[in-house]
């Protein structure tokens, strides 16, 4: 339950000493409940106190993370029902479900497929983020071999998914890292809580109602298991969007632990359900591991975007790093061009200079993932931070010539720039990216 500023203030030293950047005990107690400060701060806090403030201010939906041959995924420790009221912090996981019945050569081949699969997406790495092995046919020995065919290709993270202790042990033994275990339901609880504390793997608890998952996750953290996810039992539709919105409010507006974790999703099993448009569904309402029956890029990536945008902080828009980017192979006579690090501003300006088939340089400076007018206006894209940018990035080194083209939005800038860049030659480029490639061949046909 959360404790209010109060009842924080009675178990902190009351000392007003300021060590933690506050005026007054009561301030950082208030802070605390708003959860707009962090325990840590205050240096002289007791163990006891220590321990109850921590577990009365732990995330209402559990940290569960699991992890291949290399790296891993980490869902849960969401705060908010929308991500405008602060933001949303650990990206739902997107698998593929492999079945052991398929041939070796088909399991091969389709995991090498999706494996291979990678977009870059302003300057993000789009890709899936493991496998989800099912145990179809039956039979332990099938069962981990399919589970040790899939690790021989990818090292990423793996989802077991197993209806028995037996085959879930098979697979464990066959899998690296630490994979989900799938799953514990009314009938096998016991064993398979078994199995995953054994293991120290989570497990993922499966129940056709709210009550049914409450009752389980119940059980299983008596047994010492806390590491869990919950499994509504996809339907469709409302039916899920219902299900997933009740279990979010009651882990983060009744404060319910037994509901307090992330949800798996199987967008697949839904019969006569698109399988793409419940997988969006999903990732934006409120899935934090979403296995697809099917791979296929075009839908893939378009389910990649989709959660990259939802999971961006909303006070912070998508940036690139700042620096000097080279487009169609530059040599020291091709053109210069600025502009800000706001990611579509960037792509924008660079596809086209890149769609004209004519080299050039990208100087992009740091305004703070502003585009171009709103950076002007606020004061982050100025002609001292651009000529700052200029000689921080080296540029007069990679040029024979000494021209500067800017956004036409911001050719005010171009007298200022002059002053701050002494020799060079502001040039003012198009007010719009699209006019980007008539620009250069009008005013740069051989060298500016």
């Amino acid at each position: 339950m959360a404790l209010s500023g109060l009842e924080i203030y009675k178990m902190l030293p009351k000392t007003n000493c300021k060590d933690c950047g506050f005026p007054t005990c009561l301030a950082f107690a208030m802070k605390l409940a708003a959860k707009q400060a962090e325990l840590k701060d205050c240096p002289h806090v007791t163990a006891e106190a220590a321990e109850k403030l921590e577990a009365a201010s732990a995330p209402p939906i559990r940290l569960v993370e699991i992890q291949g041959g290399n790296g891993k995924l980490a869902v849960g420790n969401e705060t908010v029902l929308f991500r405008h009221e602060k933001t949303f912090y650990h990206k739902p996981g997107l698998f593929l479900r492999v079945v052991d019945t398929l041939e070796p050569s088909a399991i091969t081949e389709s995991v090498k497929q999706a494996n291979d699969f990678s977009v870059d997406y302003v300057g993000i790495d789009l890709h899936l983020d493991g496998f989800a092995v099912e145990a179809a046919s039956g039979d332990a020995a099938r069962f981990a071999a399919a589970v040790g065919a899939v690790t021989a290709i990818s090292d990423r993270s793996l989802i077991l998914l197993a209806p028995t202790p037996e085959l879930a042990k098979a697979g464990l033994e066959a899998a690296k890292g630490r994979p989900l275990l799938y799953a514990a339901n009314a009938e096998n609880w016991q064993a398979m809580g078994e199995v995953a504390k054994a293991a120290g793997v989570p497990l993922v608890v499966s129940a056709a109602d709210v009550d049914g998952l409450n009752e389980l996750t119940g059980k299983l953290r008596e047994l010492g298991l806390e590491d869990l996810v919950l499994d509504p039992q996809s339907l469709g539709y409302k039916d899920d969007l219902q299900a997933y919105t009740t279990l979010r409010r009651l882990a983060l507006k009744k404060n319910l632990r037994s509901l307090g974790y992330p949800i798996i999703s199987f967008p697949g099993a839904v019969e006569g359900g698109d399988e793409t448009l419940l997988a969006a569904q999903y990732i934006a309402k409120y899935s934090g591991f979403v296995v697809l029956d099917t791979f296929n890029p075009a839908t893939t990536y378009a389910l990649l975007v989709l959660r990259e945008n939802i999971f961006t902080d909303p006070q912070k828009p998508i940036q690139v790093q700042p620096g000097i980017y080279e487009i169609n192979n530059p040599d020291p006579s091709a053109p210069l061009f600025v502009t800000t690090n706001f990611s579509i501003t960037y792509f924008s300006v660079a596809n086209e200079v890149e769609g004209s088939g004519l080299p050039g340089w990208l100087l992009v400076a740091d305004a703070e993932g502003m585009s171009v007018l709103t950076a002007w206006a606020a004061g982050k894209f100025d002609a001292e931070r651009i000529a700052k940018d200029v000689k921080n990035f080296g540029i007069e080194e990679k040029l024979n010539h000494k021209k500067l083209i800017i956004p036409g939005h911001v050719s005010v800038l171009s007298g200022e720039l002059e002053e701050e860049l002494p020799g060079w030659e502001i040039m003012v480029g198009p007010r719009e990216a699209v006019d980007i490639g008539s620009y250069l061949k009008t005013m740069w046909p051989k060298g500016g």
